[in-house]
């Protein structure tokens, strides 16, 4: 039989108070007292329930600016005796201390407060030095105590004092433990990158969410990171892990189209299918999925726009996974979540890590993200002919959407519409092939059509077949020892060509 402790006391320090409300109702409900810090103490008051103040229970205020505040011997006296030992029952009673069976803390937001630019002063004040201290005391001490040490852990608490009737066994308040030292080994992991200035690893989030499945439906899988935090989920099923790669794929793409006009992108397996950018979004929609139908079937779509109920009604006949915007009108919001199972998503921001990890061996691979959006400025011209205005605007239109997509790659694409891809291949030139038969299985005309490669060319004979194809103009990274090769070949074909300098392989 699990060992159960009924909870009679609870120890209350928060910096988010959200979500606290039906927990401290529940804990008043079932009888347990409360004792609180500060403004989690004014919070709880004004909510109409009892709580005593820390400082009542100490007798000693709060100091030093709020930094001393639970640092006691009748806090951490309450939370760290220890059950059927007679020397800590004789003190507890001696020192009159409350026994203390539940400790909720969220913690000060460091890193938040180090990503939002303020200033030193500030950051290290949100170091937390109080709540760390119950969190490890409650967590070590979990024979007797429950350590519930984030908000993202209050429903799960909530759901087991409910049904247990503030009752909790010895698993239960393991895991607690576990996890409540997970945070706290995390936080300081934090606070000692940022004071080294260390480029450290870090494979870790107090936030877990469990997938659908893994790649496969054999495998299980779980994402680690705040997802509410980027993104309003409006309907639709649980994610898988796949899903979780072509949003990430999708979020990256739109990203650097974010100050474009209406653009409308359409993803499958990570690569951009379909992509546009019109006036209008409906018409970018069409546009986009006119790319490659077929592939858009179960896709990705984005938008780095407010989808109206026009496009909305279009999307609808399309069998899609996930829907991806700023915002929805509200019909089109109606519209779109008919189908159950489609996920519908509202972009709160686009937030990516700083690095990428992946992976490898019996370790780990780290770089940074790719943050370089190919531009007039980068270019290069490096031919007789120069790219008119329009052709310069697709080029930088085609090399965004090269960058995104799986390497060895090739890009077509007219009118800011990408007309076809070669992803994924071995040989550039079998990249080149794939996209021109592609483009003219769709009815694309490829007659002064720009092309883009994620790498440079070491020979002329992509450009050899890309002229062949109607090509007009092509960007390239440039850099290779036969460029002239290149450079001469579209002299003698009336071709231009700009190289940009920057290499975006995506292996």
């Amino acid at each position: 039989m699990l060992e159960i402790i009924k909870a009679k006391t609870a120890l209350i320090s928060v910096y988010n108070k959200d979500r606290l409300k039906p927990i401290v109702e529940k804990l008043t409900d079932l009888g347990i007292n409360i004792i609180s810090t500060g403004g989690t103490a004014l919070y709880i008051k004004k909510l109409g329930i009892d709580v005593m103040n820390v400082e009542d229970l100490t007798s000693y205020p709060s100091i030093l600016g709020g930094r001393v505040k639970t640092l006691h011997p009748k806090i951490f006296g309450g939370i760290l005796n220890r059950k059927n030992n007679r020397d800590d029952e004789d003190e507890i009673l001696k020192y009159q201390i409350h026994k203390i069976n539940i400790v909720i803390v969220d913690l000060y937001p460091f890193q938040e407060t180090v990503d939002s630019g303020a200033s030193i002063n500030d950051i290290i004040e949100k170091i937390d030095i109080g709540g760390i201290a119950l969190i490890r005391a409650a967590a070590k001490n979990y024979e007797s105590v429950v350590c519930v040490s984030n908000s993202n852990m209050y429903s799960t608490f909530l759901n087991l004092l409910s049904k247990n009737k503030g009752k909790f066994n010895i698993e239960e308040r393991k895991g607690f433990s576990a996890k409540a030292f997970e945070i706290s080994s995390s936080y300081d992991f934090l606070i000692n990158s940022y004071l080294s200035n260390k480029n450290s690893l870090k494979i870790y989030s107090n936030q877990e969410l469990k997938l659908r499945y893994g790649e496969n439906p054999h495998q299980t899988g779980f994402f680690y990171g705040n997802f509410d935090s980027i993104f309003k989920k409006h309907s639709g099923k649980d994610l898988s892990y796949n899903n979780f790669l072509d949003i990430d794929s999708a979020i990256n793409l739109i990203k650097d189209f974010e100050n474009e006009p209406p653009t409308f992108a359409i993803l499958k397996h990570n690569n951009t299918c379909g992509i546009a950018t019109r006036n209008q979004i409906e018409d970018a929609y069409e546009a986009a999925l006119s790319s490659d139908p077929i592939s858009a079937f179960g896709g990705i779509l984005v938008s780095n726009t407010a989808i109206n109920e026009k496009t909305a009604k279009l999307i609808n006949n399309l069998f899609c996974e996930v829907v991806i915007a700023k915002k929805y009108e509200k019909e089109s919001l109606k519209i779109l979540s008919k189908k159950k199972k489609r996920i519908i998503l509202e972009l709160k921001k686009i937030d990516k890590p700083k690095k990428i990890v992946r992976t490898c061996l019996n370790g780990f691979l780290v770089q940074e993200q790719d943050n370089i959006i190919d531009n007039e400025n980068h270019l290069k011209f490096v031919t007789k002919k120069l790219p008119s205005k329009n052709e310069i605007q697709d080029l930088i239109f085609a090399s965004k959407i090269a960058k995104h997509t799986k390497s060895n790659t090739i890009v077509l694409a007219k009118n800011k519409h990408l007309l076809s891809s070669g992803t994924g291949q071995t040989s550039r030139v079998d990249a080149l092939k794939q996209a021109i038969i592609k483009a003219k299985d769709f009815g694309f005309n490829l007659k002064n059509a720009v092309m883009a490669s994620d790498a440079f060319f070491p020979f002329p004979d992509c450009v050899e077949i890309a002229e062949k194809a109607g090509i007009v103009s092509i960007i390239q990274p440039g850099g290779s020892i036969k460029d002239e090769l290149s450079i001469n070949f579209c002299n003698k074909k009336n071709i231009s060509m700009v190289f940009t300098g920057h290499r975006h392989f995506k292996h």
